[in-house]
């Protein structure tokens, strides 16, 4: 292990700092709906808020950031009582059969909207009930998830799924493609999967793990330049157009280290070894050498053509992933990549000195202030801070004890 090479107490200490002296006492201030349920995203980061629309996404992904910190560190109250609230707004407005969830409701949660035509939401709403189900110990909610998939995945085998979705990379124009394979998708289906089979065993999640660890190792990665396409036809064969050239290597990196993770899950070393090496490939040619940090939209690889902001959510992606790495391997790259970009993100991110407790979610290549920001992050920077400090107390633990000669590593 080159964990050993990590200053582990004081990166728990920081992490620490981040998450319960920092990020969480604004939130519980500013962005919980203790009232209503839910999480009013639309704040500044100085607490003033912008409107009382709720999205979807991030009441689901707010749901099983309380549920994981109440099963995790401390079993409080107030969090398992938030994410119970939350989960009872948007059940009283359930979409009708077949259909998924609008992407946005008021604060009482009626619908703003017609059904949302992509799955996202959706699923991250099944997320946070298998986190809320793991935390009050009640299987309907593991249940209700698993009945959001059996919606979602039909949904997303449509030949017609989501036509538009090169609008979100391409912005406004982009050529319709009806019936996309959406890198992001799978790693929400894979990360969603692992969750529920950590709590139980299911064969249909068992095989939706699988079809979308295929689709993510063997379809849409590239052997042509070694990188994952974000978009592929709904065949998983590659496009003849700009979409053969573009990798979202924010997404990659991420769901990377989900498949390491769940390669971890199932004792899977083959599978770690793959996963990892893709994992690093992503990190190596996103890695900004001039001014540092990670970049995330590659939209022609031959071209070397990307989008030059720095957006924070790759940075912390990449460093859950250097450190699951660095847990479960002897490769010496990851602590040091760790250590190196670490720095940087605690460098650039912060709005300490512009009087907030948060960090900033976006930025240019340089990471300039950008005082205008009127969204909080409610999952990404949490999840990190979180799983980070649960990955950094299993290498403490096991730095305390003098392995057996010759023991095995996991995974």
């Amino acid at each position: 292990m080159h964990h050993s090479s990590l200053p582990l107490k004081e990166l728990r200490q920081q992490y620490q700092i981040d998450l319960f002296d920092e990020y969480l006492p604004f939130v519980e201030k500013h962005v919980f709906d203790y009232e209503l349920g839910g999480f009013l995203c639309n704040t500044t980061p100085q607490g003033q808020r912008v409107s009382n629309v709720k999205r979807i996404w991030y009441q689901g992904r707010g749901i099983w950031v309380c549920s994981f910190l109440y099963s995790n560190f401390g079993r409080e109250q107030r969090y398992l009582d938030i994410a119970e609230k939350t989960i009872r707004l948007l059940l009283k407005h359930q979409p009708a059969e077949g259909q998924t969830w609008p992407v946005e409701i008021d604060r009482d949660g009626q619908p703003l909207g017609p059904p949302d035509p992509e799955i996202y939401g959706d699923l991250f709403i099944a997320e946070g009930l298998v986190g809320f189900s793991k935390a009050s110990g009640d299987r309907h909610y593991w249940d209700l998830a698993k009945e959001i998939i059996r919606k979602c995945v039909p949904i997303y085998d449509r030949p017609d799924y989501s036509p538009h979705a090169g609008e979100h990379y391409f912005g406004t124009g982009a050529k319709p493609f009806p019936g996309v394979r959406v890198l992001g998708a799978w790693m929400v289906f894979l990360r969603l999967a692992t969750q529920m089979l950590e709590i139980r065993a299911d064969r249909e999640i068992s095989e939706l793990a699988d079809r979308s660890i295929d689709a993510i190792l063997n379809r849409h990665f590239n052997p042509r330049f070694r990188l994952m396409n974000e978009l592929l036809q709904h065949d998983l064969s590659r496009p003849g157009d700009r979409y053969e050239q573009f990798v979202y290597a924010g997404h990659a990196l991420e769901t990377c280290w989900m498949v390491m993770d769940e390669a971890v899950r199932r004792q899977d070393h083959e599978l770690f070894r793959r996963a990892a090496e893709q994992f690093r490939r992503h990190v190596d040619v996103a890695w900004d050498r001039v001014y540092g940090g990670l970049y995330c939209n590659l939209q022609n690889v031959d071209e070397n053509a990307w989008v030059l902001d720095k957006i924070l959510f790759p940075q912390q992606e990449a460093l859950a992933g250097m450190l699951l790495l660095a847990e479960h391997s002897d490769d010496p790259w990851a602590p040091t990549a760790f250590l190196e970009l670490n720095a940087w993100a605690h460098e650039k991110y912060p709005l300490k000195q512009h009087g907030s407790p948060l960090w900033q979610i976006t930025g240019n290549r340089q990471v300039d202030y950008m005082p205008d920001t009127t969204r909080i992050e409610n999952y990404h920077h949490p999840r990190f801070l979180m799983l980070s400090l649960l990955t950094l107390d299993r290498m403490l633990s096991q730095s305390d004890r003098v392995p057996a000669a010759g023991a095995p590593h996991s995974a």
